[in-house]
């Protein structure tokens, strides 16, 4: 497995976070800014922010992390691909938005849906359910045109003051707390989106803000590639298995523990199903249907054989956990 994720990462780009930054900095006081709140399905909401924010907005989001990039510059601060990170110090990542597929999605909308995406109100939206905010910044660029980069911050909901629990303290009393909601913003640097590059200041930020995880993703495309060629699957229009399998690490370290040559036949598996009594679908061609999640996990759980019916009461169990027994004493081992 080190060896496809080694292949994988050899990438060449030619953009550089130094020139990037120095670019940013020589025209950082005519770039405009918008901002944009998601949610954990990763959709987008415009949000409003009073002109005395403006020069705020534009230090805590660009102007701290172009500053960082600066200033380290000199102190050895180096760029790296991040499929080759290991949780260095002093070193910004850079890997390919296309790889960062909620990343992707959450541009896409901004770009390409902009006049559909709502404005975010807390009674209508719930900040409970908002996952981070990004700030669009544009600048003319030249004979390039206007040029555009994000930057992004995840977004606890333990960042957020709600007034009618909250009080303001003003000189030497309390008063009523001003504002629906007050949020205080994330100060540290995260994450950077430049020409369909992403740039990684917080390496457990990033990860945790987009449930991005390089190696798991790997050895789930990996997996997807030995299951396809030994069985005959048919997905609904859109799905394959590579995207069904993302973010299902239960899963995936299921299949990781598996040699799959060495599993079940179709013809097995299918018959297994039958007769655990399980909804396992097949085409005309014999090909085993999988819909959605519920359909990817029977057949990933057929494959672990974790059904099982009871010899004692008749009924069915689904294994979550299985322990090898050793052999009873004089019994010889089984192949």
């Amino acid at each position: 497995m080190a060896e496809i994720i080694n292949s994988e990462i050899e990438k060449i780009t030619d953009f550089d976070v130094f020139l990037w930054a120095n670019e940013v900095d020589e025209i950082k006081n005519n770039v405009s800014c918008e901002l944009f709140l998601f949610n954990k399905n990763y959709t987008p909401f415009k949000v409003r922010y009073s002109d005395k924010l403006a020069t705020s907005v534009k230090t805590v989001f660009m102007g701290e992390a172009i500053a960082y990039v600066i200033k380290e510059a000199d102190k050895g601060l180096e760029q790296r691909e991040y499929e080759k990170s290991d949780g260095e110090d002093k070193v910004v990542y850079r890997t390919d938005l296309k790889n960062v597929t909620r990343a992707e999605s959450l541009i896409n909308l901004i770009e390409n849906e902009y006049k559909d995406i709502d404005f975010f109100t807390d009674n209508e939206h719930e900040f409970k359910k908002v996952k981070g905010i990004i700030a669009r910044f544009t600048y003319a660029g030249g004979g390039d045109g206007t040029k555009t980069f994000y930057i992004a911050k995840g977004l606890a909901a333990s960042s957020a003051l709600k007034g009618a629990s909250s009080w303001e303290l003003n000189g030497e009393s309390f008063e009523p707390f001003g504002a629906e909601i007050a949020i205080r913003m994330p100060e540290d640097n995260q994450v950077a989106i430049v020409d369909r590059n992403v740039v990684i200041f917080n390496q457990s930020k990033f990860e945790s803000l987009f449930q991005y995880d390089y190696k798991a993703q790997m050895i789930a495309e990996e997996k997807a590639k030995e299951l396809e060629k030994k069985y005959k699957l048919s997905f609904s229009e859109g799905l394959t298995l590579n995207a069904l399998l993302q973010d299902k690490k239960p899963l995936v370290k299921k299949l990781q523990n598996m040699d799959i040559e060495e599993e079940m036949s179709q013809e097995q598996l299918v018959d297994y199903a039958d007769d655990m009594k399980l909804e396992l679908m097949t085409d005309d061609d014999g090909s085993i249907i999988i819909m959605d999640d519920k359909d990817l996990t029977m057949f990933v759980n057929l494959l672990a054989e974790d059904y099982y019916v009871s010899p004692v009461n008749g009924r069915r169990y689904e294994i979550k956990s299985k322990k090898l027994m050793e052999e009873p004493e004089g019994e010889p081992p089984r192949g």
